[in-house]
Order: structure tokens, then sequence, then C-alpha cells
């Protein structure tokens, strides 16, 4: 990847096949697998609880409250990928709204993912279109500013890399390595079934937590000998 140049338009992608397997599972389910790490800060939350995405990471960094760089990424982007905007947080403009929102359904992208604002969210869940930011904001973007495409940026807290795989729901949204997601789904398909297996041991009335006691002595809340 040359990365002399502030927009850099060819990377590695998580292959369309692999999305496809690993948006089967929850992002939480993900998470868990991945040593817990990879979700971003829960600032960065569903536009409507409903709404969920999958597909591999267009990164782009742009000065907060300027939309110029979302333009440039829109017409680089190729179907499948998640707009991944590294927005500094701002919510004081929105960055993007029903138009930019329009465009990117129509282009095929799968989602925007936005560490800063957005508009038009009555418009943008009629449309049905997964959006992820830190809020709304009425007030309109500017577009005079320089930034980056295609370079890693760091968006809730979490550095992610053109072409990683990324996914989002009601929970919020985890980032997963290009080169690890493929590693990660027999795991994820183990940490399922013993989720299921355990749900149904509850229901059977079996509701304790074998582990429980041996971690309250390790902490130190129960000393040897004694029980709950």
């Amino acid at each position: 990847m040359n990365t002399s140049s502030d927009i850099v338009q060819e990377f590695p992608r998580v292959p369309a096949s692999l999305v496809n397997k690993a948006s089967q599972f929850q992002p939480a389910i993900l998470a868990d697998v991945n040593g817990r790490r990879g979700a971003l800060h829960g600032r960065i939350t569903a536009l409507r609880p409903r709404m969920k995405l999958a597909g591999t990471a267009f990164t782009v960094d742009v000065r907060p409250g300027d939309n110029l760089m979302i333009h440039a990424a829109m017409a680089l982007a190729k179907p499948g990928d998640v707009l991944v905007i590294d927005g500094k947080g701002d919510q004081t403009a929105a960055l993007m709204g029903t138009i930019m929102m329009t465009a990117c359904k129509q282009l095929g992208i799968a989602g925007v993912v936005v560490d800063g604002a957005v508009r038009d969210s009555l418009e943008i869940d009629e449309m049905d279109f997964p959006v992820f930011s830190v809020g709304t904001n009425p007030n309109g973007p500017t577009k005079q500013v320089s930034g980056r495409i295609g370079h890693p940026v760091t968006v809730g807290g979490v550095t992610v890399y053109p072409g990683d795989f990324i996914i989002g729901d009601g929970d919020g949204v985890v980032v997963i390595e290009r080169s690890k997601i493929e590693s990660l789904l027999p795991l994820a398909e183990k940490k399922v079934a013993d989720e299921a297996k355990r749900i149904a041991q509850i229901k059977q009335g079996n509701t304790s937590a074998p582990w429980l006691e041996a971690a309250l002595r390790t902490a130190g809340v129960l000393k040897e000998g004694e029980s709950l």
C-alpha cells in the first residue's frame, strides 16, 4: 500500500465471502473471541437500535465539521465498503445527512460509522440505511479542509486500518484486523454453541455459576473454606 499520498485508493480488503460468514455473528461474540478487544467507544451507537452493518473499512480522516474528504471517499469506495470516519468526536455540526446517505446506499456502500454527528435522522431511518454516530446535530458542515483517505484512523478510541472487517448492531461497533478475522470464526462458532448450551441449562433451573466461589477467593472476598 502506497502511503505517500493523502488518498490511498487501493488496499487489501477482507474478501466478500469472508465478510458474509463473519456477519452471521453478533459483534459481542466477535469482540469476546478477539480477547475482548476491538469494540469502539460506546459513544458511537446505531442511529436506530435495529440497524446492523458489516463490511470492509474504508477509512476517512476529516477536520471537525468538514466533510470534503467524505465526498471524495464516496467517489472512491467500492460496494461492500463501510465508510469509517474519524470526525474527532465533534458534535457541533453534522458531517452527513439525507443526500449523502442516499448516495451511499445507491453506490452499494454497506453503511457509515462516524466519530461525529449526522443529521436528517428521521429520513435516514425511513431509508433503512445503517448509520452509527455519536449523535445528531442540525448544523451543516463546511467543505473546505483537506484530510486523508485510506490511511489508519482512530475511531472511538480504536485504530482502524483500511480493509479491516467492521460490524455493528444495537450493542455498538467492533473492528477486527483483516489478517485476523478468518481465524476467529471457529472460535465464534464454539462460543455461540457454548452460550446456547448454558442458556438451556439456566432455563432448566441450573442458575449457579461453578466458577464464582473460586473467583471470589482469588479476589479476596472469600477466605479459604468459606462459601456463599
